[in-house]
């Protein structure tokens, strides 16, 4: 193989995004993954969440952005007619309106701000829309060990707002082959099995990457995009000295259970971020429901040391997960037998991502990305193609950080919001909900 432009580091979405803009901007990519399949790091197992609703302006605008891509995704990938895509799948999302979030005033404020479409829900509205639902408040969250647990606290719940165009990806390994497969169309190419075990560097800039084989390959341009193993390969190009985010695996566990009996939830459910239970879940496929943590205090954060050894297996946080939506929806069906997945956020400490140059000249980050950004994965794409331009092209980022207008939505959105030297975003709600 010829010496490549660029290196990518990472073939889960957002690494195949980056390598499907960066060859379509004329780069000559080379991505690296040490999986043997495209997609089969932390995106396999993400739930891929398509909402457009954060608490911050510039986070709602990135993912109201996004949105447009997943719904014209055929469109956007140009791969032939035949070809086996992931589907999006718009069911709507509905975020509970609770203290913690203000009452939601600030994310209604902010897609209002925006165009992006959103309706306020009763709670009439709510229960005629999922009748399952209970809505008792529970607030605080609780684990199952607490005498309280499963205690309404007299409280009711005061409606919702609901996103009408947010859904998800039925499959998102998948998706990130697409996105490989539309950048090989432009003459991407791709390793799997490859694992990058040094980041060379010459004169105080990137040189290329070292692999386990003892292979050496040149670059000038080497961009991190590996998801939980991000830290490692921060570490390995010396960059971290100058960052005031860090990123770090965090295990997560999210639950497949069966939806309640004689309710569709597959094809009449909704996503539904609920901070009074701590818990978001979505419809899958089979009439399930899957279900992930909020990440609130009761739930105790499981940082790995590396993104290797963890424990894969299922936990009593499972069983608390469960049934803390049981509280919402008195009829779920707990089943004996635990369904669901274990894997890894690539988690940055204000849980905002990082895309942004590094003070190795050449190396790049897409980094902390995981649990809220697999939605702007083709716009993160795009926006870290043209940051690798302008930084290439001279300008000190950092200085004078890049003005990237998002196309369709047309506001020009400050890159520097991404900055690894960031001061840590106090807007932030520092969990999955970004």
């Amino acid at each position: 193989m010829s010496q490549p432009d660029a290196i990518i580091i990472g073939t889960g979405v957002i690494g195949a995004a980056v390598a499907f803009e960066m060859a379509k901007a004329g780069w000559k990519t080379l991505s690296l993954d040490r999986n043997a399949q495209v997609g089969h790091g932390s995106t396999a197992g993400s739930c891929a969440i398509i909402r457009m609703h954060y608490s911050t302006f510039d986070g709602t605008a990135f993912a109201w952005e996004g949105y447009h891509y997943w719904r014209d995704w055929a469109e956007y990938l140009g791969l032939p007619d035949d070809a086996n895509l992931a589907q999006f799948r718009e069911t709507g999302c509905l975020v509970m309106k609770t203290d913690a979030n203000g009452m939601l005033d600030k994310h209604m404020k902010n897609s209002a701000d925006l165009d992006c479409p959103f309706e306020e829900w009763s709670p009439e509205k709510i229960v005629d829309r999922l009748p399952v639902y209970s809505l008792d408040s529970f607030t605080p969250p609780k684990r199952m060990d607490d005498p309280d647990f499963g205690q309404p606290n007299g409280r009711k719940m005061q409606g919702g707002v609901f996103w009408p165009q947010a859904g998800y990806v039925t499959d998102p390994a998948l998706s990130a082959q697409n996105l490989m497969d539309a950048a090989k169309q432009h003459g991407a190419e791709v390793r799997t099995g490859a694992e990058v075990v040094e980041v060379l560097a010459e004169d105080g800039r990137v040189a290329g990457v070292k692999l386990a084989s003892g292979e050496e390959i040149r670059a000038k341009v080497v961009v991190n995009v590996a998801g939980p193993g991000s830290a490692i390969i921060n570490k390995l190009a010396d960059v971290l000295d100058d960052m005031t985010i860090e990123t770090r695996p965090l295990r997560q566990e999210v639950v497949h259970v069966p939806a309640p009996e004689g309710f569709d939830f597959e094809h009449q459910g909704t996503i539904v971020s609920d901070s009074d239970i701590a818990l978001y879940c979505r419809p899958e496929h089979g009439n399930h429901i899957l279900i992930g943590s909020e990440d609130p205090e009761c739930d105790a954060h499981q940082w790995c040391e590396d993104d290797v050894h963890y424990n894969h297996d299922f936990t009593d946080q499972w069983t608390t997960q469960a049934m803390r939506y049981a509280q919402r929806v008195p009829s779920l069906g707990i089943p004996s037998k635990t369904r669901g997945v274990v894997d890894l956020y690539d988690a940055s400490t204000d849980w905002i991502p990082i895309y942004d140059k590094s003070s190795l000249q050449g190396f790049y980050m897409a980094c902390g990305t995981s649990g809220n950004q697999y939605k702007n994965a083709p716009i993160a794409g795009k926006m870290m193609t043209a940051l690798i331009e302008y930084c290439e092209g001279g300008v000190d980022h950092d200085a004078q950080p890049l003005q990237f207008e998002l196309p369709y939505i047309k506001h020009a959105i400050d890159v520097g919001f991404y900055s690894r030297k960031r001061p840590i975003n106090e807007e932030s709600s520092f969990s999955v909900l970004g």
